[in-house]
């Protein structure tokens, strides 16, 4: 009945190990299981080498460079056929940090030499301080952390900042291309394409600046924070230094106070701003989607293409609906992340452990809407003519400036200005005006012959205020 179940080299559940593997792949090598075992066996070397490197226990010798060098060569070979191992000694222990211990045991005989032949078996006694004093999460916390960090400053910072500086390039390229601006929906003041756009940069930018700013915190402060195996192994030993050394060692900043888990609060941190970056990109998007169906975007689209399988004439916005989609499936996982990991049950439960597991398939989405977005924007052309005539069909929309100006005079003094913002009113709502109808009403006001000169020369093309500088000054 189920012809696909025993076929899972070619048959993928989720949608990103399946149709979209070849876009989230760079992922996989931070964020996967196999990813997590690499860095336990990576935290489990590095606390091995400190430990000995310190001299942290009275009587354990230091390691040769050579022996150093022969244990980090387990990390950087961890391949296809490790992971196979790993499972398969995980089968016997199930438990998935053990399993790691048991892992490197194995591989010590042929990595510690005996440094007395006479008294034979370092690696035995050195194989004692894997995983001293630590408990499980220990090794987890601090490898989700070095895992997440590669993930974000090695694959999705770089790929979200591409995309900002892309809509950065959009904003400058159309900054001085006016648009009619629709707030609510309808007619209003007029901006540009490129001024829009750079809002959606300056806001893209904002967030990933956060993003980047994250701090990765990691603990090693034993099964409920307190060292107490630590000072009952070593009483003489500053073990909270030690911690804290190891840690920095990492490359991660050191949480001094937690319970058995590190707390998690740096991720909900970072997940929230990662969230609002996609939301972000969800509301550009929209925009995006609503700018191609009034004609202000023109897809380009190769030769061969499809848009609608029925009707040839179609080209669909299919790059940015397919981004909404999965924007919001990341910014589900992120929340549901976020406010999911920052609890647990007295000293420790195991939500966060299945909880964790989701990190790569939500930042997954966002690298997959990232590469969506960026591939729709590379295939628009602006139409300024369609834009250009939407707002030569909306001179209604200067009575914004007629009535300020206006505005302006009576406070000066000018008799008859009175009740500026209630005549345009009157004159405008519900009444479609051309150029005619508002010089008409302009010759009507009696303002001084500057006044009205500069009123006269007003198009909605024009009147777009200071919309090309904010573009100059405010994008980096």
């Amino acid at each position: 009945m189920y012809a696909f179940a025993d076929d899972p080299g070619h048959v993928a559940l989720g949608a990103l190990d399946g149709r979209y593997r070849g876009t989230v792949a760079p992922l996989i090598d931070h964020l996967s299981e196999a990813a997590l075992n690499r860095m336990r066996v990576h935290v489990e070397v590095e606390w091995l080498i400190y430990l000995t490197d310190q001299a942290i226990l009275p009587g354990v010798r230091p390691l040769s460079g050579d022996e150093r060098t022969r244990l980090r060569a387990v990390v950087t070979s961890f391949d296809s056929q490790a992971v196979a191992e790993l499972a398969a000694i995980e089968r016997e222990t199930v438990h998935d940090v053990k399993a790691v211990e048991y892992y490197l045991r194995r591989r010590l005989p042929d990595i510690i030499d005996d440094a007395d032949p006479g008294r034979p078996g370092d690696a035995a006694r050195l194989g004692e301080l894997l995983h001293f004093a630590c408990t499980s999460e220990d090794i987890n916390n601090t490898s989700y952390a070095l895992m997440i960090r590669g993930a974000i400053v090695e694959v999705w910072a770089p790929a979200a900042g591409a995309l900002a500086d892309q809509v950065a390039d959009l904003a400058r390229q159309h900054a001085d291309v006016p648009m009619l601006a629709h707030t609510h929906g309808q007619p209003a003041t007029p901006t540009t394409l490129g001024k829009e756009y750079a809002v959606s940069a300056h806001r893209l930018r904002r967030q990933l600046r956060r993003v980047t700013a994250c701090e990765y915190l990691g603990k090693f402060n034993g099964a409920t924070g307190t060292y107490g195996a630590h000072a009952a192994a070593v009483p003489g030993a500053d073990w909270p230094a030690i911690s804290r050394g190891f840690v920095e060692h990492l490359g991660l900043v050191w949480n001094p106070l937690t319970t058995q888990i590190e707390s998690h609060d740096w991720q909900a941190e970072l997940y929230a701003d990662v969230a609002r970056y996609n939301r972000i990109l969800h509301n550009l998007c929209t925009d995006t989607w609503s700018y191609i169906s009034m004609g202000y975007f023109a897809q380009v689209r190769g030769q061969g293409t499809v848009g609608s399988s029925t009707m040839p004439h179609k080209v669909n916005p299919i790059r940015f609906e397919n981004a909404e989609a999965n924007l919001e499936v990341s910014c589900a996982l992120l929340d549901v992340l976020g406010s999911t990991l920052v609890t647990s049950r007295l000293q420790r439960d195991l939500t966060d452990s299945s909880m964790q597991r989701n990190i790569g398939t939500a930042l997954g989405h966002s690298l997959l809407a990232i590469d969506n977005v960026r591939r729709g924007l590379a295939g628009l052309d602006a139409v300024p003519e369609a834009m250009a005539a939407d707002l030569d069909a909306n001179w209604e929309v200067l009575a914004e400036p007629v009535q300020t100006v206006m505005r302006a005079l009576a406070a000066q003094g000018y008799p008859d200005m009175e009740n500026p913002y209630e005549r345009l009113k009157e004159h405008t709502r519900g009444r479609r005006q051309g150029r005619q109808e508002l010089a008409e009403f302009i010759d009507g006001l009696g303002v001084p012959d500057d006044v009205r000169n500069t009123l006269l020369a007003l198009t909605p093309a024009s009147y777009v205020g200071l919309a090309s500088t904010l573009v100059a000054d405010h994008l980096d």
